[in-house]
């Protein structure tokens, strides 16, 4: 595959944008109170520059890189949480902000004004940009001095169809960990799928569960691996509302159970 041209920028930051819209508030708490290095780097793809959340564990040996995709409301707070939350247990975490440019003003998702209107201009990505924008912030990741060359990738809701689409793109990837994403796909493309596919999901989410007994069969059917897991009780969206400490008891459990699978697996990368 030839991958879309793209040159680096680095720019770091010690106070982070404001996203007063877009806070949570447990997850702010939680990054200002993390002992972890975050700084925010801008890659640069054909004039593009694409805004990134970086998070480094205390580790003294490489590690891989988790590229995280977002929600359908951007880069949240949440989101960068993900990533403290991944160097914590051990990785590199980065999330590009993929409404880089988009804002108003030509801003980013802290600019706009709420999460409906983020969302809105979201779907309004073209498909190949997105894509472009995954494999630069890919390259970047990949080539950071503390990585140790391998990537996974993530993604949830939005993402998580990202997530799926980008493993169909990708021939390099150790693993791909779809969160409640839903992804239509063809049989040529997952033909394409190099990696394992583990699928986190929620029972009561009718509407994305609905797309999974044909990927199975299709993942299935081409011998690729893909296992996943339908969280008793939980609801869409259970990773973020599961990691706020007032969120729904069975959110919090699905969430719970989801990120010691998830440790389990990426230790197997």
């Amino acid at each position: 595959m030839r991958y879309p041209t793209y040159r680096f920028g680095l720019a770091l930051t010690l106070a982070l944008p404001g996203q007063t819209l877009f806070a949570q508030e447990f997850a702010r708490q939680r990054l200002e109170q993390s002992r972890r290095h975050h700084e925010w780097v801008e890659v640069k793809r054909d004039g593009r520059t694409i805004h990134c959340f970086v998070v480094y564990p205390e580790k003294k040996e490489k590690t891989p890189a988790v590229l995280v995709i977002h929600e359908n409301r951007g880069l949240t707070d949440w989101v960068r949480l993900v990533c403290d939350e991944l160097a914590e247990a051990g990785y590199i975490g980065i999330a590009p902000d993929l409404l880089s440019g988009h804002g108003p003003g030509g801003g980013r998702t802290s600019d706009f004004k709420s999460a409906d209107e983020a969302t809105k201009v979201l779907y309004k990505l073209d498909a190949g940009q997105i894509l472009a924008d995954l494999h630069a912030v890919a390259d970047y990741a990949k080539k950071l001095p503390a990585c140790n060359g391998k990537l996974a990738v993530c993604g949830f809701c939005w993402g998580g169809g990202q997530c799926f689409r980008f493993a169909c793109e990708r021939a390099d990837l150790s693993a791909a960990f779809v969160f409640y994403g839903a992804f239509s796909h063809t049989r040529d493309q997952l033909s394409k799928i190099n990696c394992p596919v583990y699928g986190f999901y929620a029972e009561r989410d009718a509407r994305i569960n609905a797309t999974l007994d044909n990927t199975k069969t299709l993942m299935q059917q081409l011998g690729k691996k893909f296992e996943a897991v339908i969280y008793p009780g939980a609801g869409h969206g259970f990773m973020r509302q599961g990691d706020d400490p007032k969120g729904p008891a069975a959110d919090r459990k699905a969430r719970e159970d989801a990120w010691k699978r998830w440790k389990a697996l990426l230790a197997t990368l």
